[in-house]
Order: C-alpha cells, then structure tokens, then sequence
C-alpha cells in the first residue's frame, strides 16, 4: 500500500540524521524554492581559470542523487532515488559515468527491492558497494562488479538498524549508521561480516579508509559531533572541540595526519551555520567556514592536501554551492537559474582534475530533479561542454 506525503513533508533523501530507535530526532527544514536578484555566472565568480557545468542524470519521476564515488574521469558511481515523496514505493537507483553518459544499472534477484540508497564507494572497477534502506525493513547493502549488483545478504544486522554511509578499499568495506540509538559498524572482510555497536549515544553519517588499515567515522551524538577512530583494528570514540547542537555529515582523509569532517551546527530558530574539523595528526580543531549560515553534505580530497565541500547556501538557495580548502576555505558557486528553485548538493568527488557534485534541484511546485556539477580548468572546456546523455535500460531488478 502506497502513502503518499503531503507537499512540503520533509523527503527521506534530505534528512541531516537518520532514525534512532524508530524516531525520527533531527531533520533540515523543507526545501522551499524561491527567486533571486540576478547573479554573475559561475565562470566569473569561481575559481580562476575553472569552467562549470550543469547536468543530470535524467533520474524519473523526482529523483534526487545522494553519494558519488569516482575512480577516474571515465569511471564514475552515483545512487540516490526516485519517487522522493512516496515514503514506502520509493525506488533506489545506481547510475554510472563513462565520460560521456550516465548508464542506470540495476540490481537482480530481489524481490523486495532497494528504497532510498545513501551511499556508495568504489574499491576497485570491479568491486562497488552501496548502502541505503530496503523495502522489507531492513538495511539495503549491495555489491557490484561494474556491470550489475547483487542484494548482499548480512545476517548481523536486522530490523531496526540502520546505514546511512559507506566506505570500502580493496578486501574490505565498512558501513556505518545506527542501531537503539548508539553507532552501528558493519565490516566485510575476505573473513565475513562483524558488526561493532559504540557505547556512547549516537549516529554516524560518514567513514573513510586508508589501504593500511586506518580510518574514521562521524556522525551526532546528540548534542555534540561523534568521531570514531579505526587503529589497529578496533574502533573507538575521538575527543572533538566542544560544540553545542553540532553535528558531522562527512569525512574524508589523506593520511594519518591529514583528515576534513563536515557538518553543522543547530540554532534556535531552524538556522544552520556550517562546521568544519580538521585532523592534524594529534587533535581535531575548528576551522573558520567563510558563511555564517550554510549546510555542509560531503567532502572530498584530491591527494594533494586539497579539499571540496558540497552543501546548500539559504542566502542563494538557486546556485550550486560548494567550498575549496587546504589552507583556508572559499566559497566556489555555481551558475544562477532564471527559475525559482533551491539546489542541494548532496555529495561530492574529485578524480583527476574533475570535481564532481551531486545532489536534486527542487522547482517551485515541489518538484526534485536529480543535478550534477562538473568543475574542471577551463581548457578541459572543449571535453566537459559534451551533453551528458543516458543510455540503455535498466537490468532486471
């Protein structure tokens, strides 16, 4: 039986946290599109000599995009869904990049099918996990080898728990979320599946893996960010910089002394101003964000000691919004629409010198389409200009 919620209900694909024990604990406000003054185009007010570009996937039927992982320019993974309204017949979808078209890929031999999934991460071209919810009540945890993907069956998790993001290097995946409101890890090894339960109250949102064996986790608390650290194979919680009503969306790290969390920080009122850890091999600080107000999603790193940041900015909800870091932070936008609508971009990745943001554009009657911003030197122009297509049809699901 389909229920369909009421318009301005929130959507599963733009919660901030998730449910612990069944309840619902923190949302973000209602997407609520609206016009703005014109603006300069992006190429004028991003980076210097960087050349943006608006896509999508062409997901059906109010789609939204939630995780990307990319290998490679040409090798390129994205999950989120459609039917963003319909809270029990939503429909996952994994799409994948070839640098020219976005191609859907379905997932075989399940009945109950995906619903919403959250994230995905891709170990080698032939080893691709996401995670998300299923319609038969349990976590949805999927594997693929480049050109189809099997539900995963794990016997350590059950009704109740939840997985909101994932990570993987080659031999080993780890995906992360809740379970009776404290944080919930679920590792996949060449040895099977365990599953560890944090002792402190809690979520987490986000992980990241090093080959060596490290890596990381953050989520809420509560009240406070949640960190936990993976050292020599055991996870544990990591002190962080005090901070009321603050939470951690994503994490991203380039070595052991190198790591960006992402969040934010509730206010009274519905306000959100946006937060930022960095890792410096000994603590976590805070780091100065360049607004007062802004939602941050994903993170990522180029390697090099770089990062992007994905999120919403409510001062000009229409444009693309994401942040460049390494030393300092600056806001890098997005091309304005001459339409009321309100852009979120969910997740973020950088291969080579791509960067790449998904997420959903809400129009002024409700309505989610899927988004995807490239951003690239301006003399990759003449390759990133090339319309995204889609092509062929879904495999069996």
């Amino acid at each position: 039986m389909s229920r369909r919620l009421p318009r301005r209900a929130l959507p599963l694909c733009v919660l901030l946290t998730g449910v612990l024990t069944g309840a619902l604990v923190r949302t973000m406000p209602a997407a609520h599109a609206h016009a703005e003054p014109p603006r300069p185009r992006a190429a004028e007010r991003g980076p210097v000599g960087m050349f943006q570009e608006s896509a999508t996937a062409r997901l059906q039927s109010d789609g939204s995009l939630s995780d990307v992982a990319g290998l490679s320019k040409t090798d390129i993974w994205a999950v989120g869904q459609e039917d963003v309204w319909e809270a029990w017949q939503n429909r996952g979808v994994i799409t994948h990049w070839d640098g020219a078209a976005w191609t859907e890929v379905g997932i075989r031999n399940d009945a109950s099918s995906a619903g919403h999934l959250r994230s995905v991460a891709a170990a080698t071209p032939r080893e691709i996990w996401a995670v998300g919810e299923g319609h038969d009540g349990l976590p949805y945890v999927v594997r693929g080898d480049g050109s189809v993907f099997d539900r995963v069956s794990v016997p350590q998790l059950g009704t109740g728990d939840w997985l909101g993001g994932v990570d993987a290097v080659p031999g080993r995946m780890v995906a992360v979320g809740g379970r009776g409101g404290q944080p919930l890890i679920a590792t996949s090894t060449a040895k099977g599946w365990t599953t560890v339960k944090g002792k402190s109250k809690g979520m987490l949102y986000g992980v990241a893996l090093t080959r060596k064996g490290d890596g990381w986790a953050v989520g809420d608390g509560g009240s406070q960010p949640l960190v936990m650290r993976l050292s020599d194979g055991a996870w544990k919680s990591v002190p962080t910089p005090s901070i009321a009503g603050g939470y951690l969306r994503d994490v991203s790290m380039q070595g052991p002394k190198k790591a960006v969390a992402v969040g934010g920080v509730y206010h009274d009122g519905g306000k959100i101003s946006p937060l930022i850890l960095e890792w410096n091999g000994k603590r976590w600080r805070r780091a100065e964000a360049p607004d007062r107000y802004a939602e941050l999603y994903g993170v990522t790193g180029d390697g090099k000691g770089h990062f992007w940041v994905s999120g919403f900015d409510p001062a000009h909800p229409g444009e693309a919004y994401l942040l460049r870091g390494g030393s300092g932070w600056r806001v890098v936008r997005g091309e304005e629409s001459a339409r009321p609508r309100t852009m979120r971009l969910q997740a973020v990745t950088h291969v080579g010198d791509l960067t790449m943001a998904v997420g959903h554009v809400v129009d002024a009657a409700d309505r989610y389409t899927d988004v995807i911003e490239r951003f690239q030197p301006a003399e990759a122009k003449s390759d990133a200009a090339a319309p995204a297509r889609t092509t062929g049809a879904p495999t069996a699901r």
